[in-house]
């Protein structure tokens, strides 16, 4: 996952012959991760309601709510390291509010000193812009959680003190949610939900993101990348895109959203971004998205009234079973 945010690479050089250049510049690159920050806070803390609130639904792992950073993501390590205000490379870029990880006193910017015993000065080096150090330190938090079904964790908070914590993971359903600095797709590949920060439905209420966010869990959720498998053709995808549509509203029930937010999802992005006479074979017009959505929603409410949560596992009518 590359992490250069763009005018962070737009002002370096001028930045470099203004007078006062290095105050301005660092307080340049802390406004631009603070703004990444905010943004990835904003997508966990949806994907964390999603992923709890279902998890009596789906097959839970433990889970604290954190997502990391590593300072060789960015183009310009140093000047990061400096704007984060940490002396290593490893440190908290999210933590979502009421998670173990938050409860426990983690923030962003917290330096990562230890996890599960593995300490961070020990890391390998690793190449500007490659994630899959990032990705290998997530791997270690979710072994550990897998196998204890708690991780220790030691950082270094902004007074410099080194703080030491076992945190015990809550059960989620297991993805993770991740933000891409450059471009505008969705996509789900099984084990990860990825946006584009330029994503057009970022600009809509939290409700019809999470409803955007749940389409794409339901993804991975219902084991779509798997089944497509050696069948895949635009059919067949057709398939899948219509039973993720149908399980947002299910999803966004069980995270305390309201479920009709996939409708309102669909009504709002879709006019503009679903390519009208252009749209692709795969997908249905965002107005058959919307009509499907809605005819989950009494289903929902039923259950609701009888006071039963909106148990997908049992009640769902899935598509794809029987191919």
């Amino acid at each position: 996952m590359t992490r250069a945010p763009a005018r962070l690479l737009a002002v370096a050089a001028a930045l470099a012959l203004m007078p006062g250049a290095v105050k301005a510049g660092v307080a340049e690159d802390r406004a631009a991760l603070a703004s990444l920050q905010a943004d990835d806070l904003r997508l966990q803390s949806i994907g964390w309601r999603l992923a709890t609130g279902n998890a009596a639904f789906c097959d839970a792992v433990p889970a604290i709510g954190m997502l990391l950073q590593d300072m060789t993501n960015y183009a310009r390590p140093a000047r990061m390291r400096a704007a984060a205000g940490i002396a290593g490379d490893i440190a908290v870029e999210a933590a979502v509010p009421g998670s173990p990880a938050a409860l426990a006193g983690l923030a962003a910017n917290h330096e990562i000193v230890a996890l599960d015993g593995q300490p961070m000065a020990n890391l390998p080096a690793a190449p500007a812009n490659d994630w899959r150090r990032l990705a290998g330190l997530h791997d270690v938090i979710d072994a550990a959680l897998k196998r204890d079904g708690a991780v220790r964790i030691a950082w270094r908070g902004p007074d410099g003190a080194i703080r030491e914590a076992t945190i015990a993971g809550v059960p989620a359903c297991p993805t993770r949610f991740e933000l891409l600095d450059g471009g505008g797709r969705a996509l789900a590949d099984g084990k990860r939900v990825v946006f584009g920060r330029k994503f057009a439905g970022f600009g809509l209420a939290e409700d019809e993101i999470a409803a955007a966010t749940a389409h794409e869990f339901a993804h991975n959720l219902l084991a779509h990348r798997a089944w497509l498998t050696g069948r895949r053709s635009a059919r067949n995808i057709r398939v899948t895109e219509r039973e993720a549509d149908r399980l947002m509203p299910w999803l966004l029930a069980n995270a305390g959203y309201e479920p009709a937010a996939a409708v309102r999802f669909f009504r709002k992005w879709g006019p503009g971004n679903d390519g009208w006479i252009f749209r692709a074979p795969t997908h249905d017009g965002w107005d058959e998205r919307a009509a499907s959505v809605a005819g989950e929603l009494a289903q929902i409410a039923g259950l609701a009234a009888a006071g039963a949560p909106a148990d997908w596992r049992t009640h769902f009518r899935r598509d794809t079973t029987a191919r």
